[in-house]
Parts: C-alpha cells; structure tokens; sequence
C-alpha cells in the first residue's frame, strides 16, 4: 500500500507532467520544435544529435549552458567552435565573437522565461543573444530547465525583473541598483543590465528553432 508521501510524489510528478506536454504543445503551434528530456545528460545527447559535425556553433552567456557542460564538449568535438569564454579576451575580441556568433550554423543559448502558450521571453544588456535568437544563424537550440516556466509573457517579465536579474547582477558584482534591492528600479545606470526586450511568439521558418526542455531546474 502506497504511503501518502508517495501518493503526494505521484501527483506531483503527473502535474509536472501534464505541464511540460502543454508547453510542448504550445511551442509546437508557435511552429517551434520542442522536446523534452529528464536530466542534464539526455539533454546533451539530444543537443548533439541536432548540431551535424564540422558546423560552426555559437552561443550566449547562460548559465544553463554551463551547468550542461555542453560547452566543453563542444571544444573538443568535431565543431569550429566560437569560444568566447578563454581567458584574456579583449573588449575588441569579444565584440568580433559575438559579430560571428551572428553568422554560425548553430547558436545555443537558454531563455529568461518560457510560457505555457509556447513563448520565449528575454531581456539583454548588449543584445547579441537576442539578435542570435531572432535571426542570423540557422538553427537556434534553446534550453530551459522546468523552473524557466511561467503563466504567461508578464509573468516572464516580473520574473526577470525580479529573480532573473537582480541574482545575476549581484552575482557578477555589477553596480546596479537591483543588486541591492533584490526587484528592478527601472534604473539609468551607467551598467544598466536590463536593455532589450524579446518576446518571440512564433518562429516562420520551420526548424530553425529548438526548445529542448529538461525535467530539472537549471541556471537562473
């Protein structure tokens, strides 16, 4: 006989479950692939079997990349791999990479806040991941842990406003009035981090964009 933790265990994991197949469903009415993997190692697999070899692989700064370690794997695959993150890179540098992320095969990037109707909500500080995101290279992968789920694009935005950005300020010791507060001031700081705002509802080019959506919580 089952104990009432269990009982509560089994209805949690069938909610999830019902969750995770509505966004889906939406996403895929939004004309954008999606599939779902449990952890962080099918999601991998799953990232590879989508990037042919000797494709140029570009990506934006995420958290979530990181706690994958898709990056590494990345550098010492057969891929011509934009590497961004190697120790001592100028301003000058990092501007050119993020200019040829634009013009990869393959970009990989995460999303602040995913709806239940199927949208990708992000803000940028510099707006390369967001260029990448809406147009350039041909195929976008996108990945979000279960956490990035909201109701709907407001709930997105309060979302970033108020975990999102504020964590990743203070984290990076950036000078900005959230970092400080914990919730957005809508401030003119000089490092403001919140500049650019996307809402992506529908993708017109079939396959070129891929949720991958995995059954964990991952970066922020």
């Amino acid at each position: 006989m089952e104990t009432e933790m269990a009982i509560l265990k089994k209805a949690r994991q069938e909610l999830q479950q019902i969750n995770v197949e509505q966004v889906l469903q939406s996403l895929r009415k939004n004309q954008i692939d999606a599939l779902y993997v449990a952890n962080r190692q099918e999601a991998v697999k799953e990232i590879l079997a989508l990037i042919p070899e000797g494709s140029t692989v570009g990506y934006g700064g995420s958290l979530t990349l990181d706690e994958l370690g898709i990056k590494e794997v990345l550098q010492k695959g057969n891929y011509k791999y934009i590497d961004r993150g190697r120790p001592g890179i100028s301003p000058e540098e990092m501007f050119t990479l993020r200019r040829e992320c634009l013009l990869a095969d393959v970009f990989l990037c995460s999303t602040n806040a995913l709806t239940r109707d199927g949208k990708l909500v992000n803000i940028d500080g510099v707006g390369n991941r967001l260029a990448a995101l809406t147009f350039g290279p041909k195929k976008v992968i996108v990945v979000a842990g279960l956490n990035k789920i909201v109701d709907d694009v407001e709930k997105g935005l309060t979302r970033i406003r108020s975990h999102v950005a504020p964590l990743h300020a203070r984290r990076r010791g950036w000078k900005v009035p959230c970092a400080q507060t914990g919730t957005c001031m809508d401030c003119r700081s000089p490092d403001r981090i919140c500049n650019i705002l996307s809402v992506v509802e529908f993708q017109r080019e079939k396959g070129r964009l891929t949720v991958v959506l995995v059954g964990q919580s991952l970066g922020l």
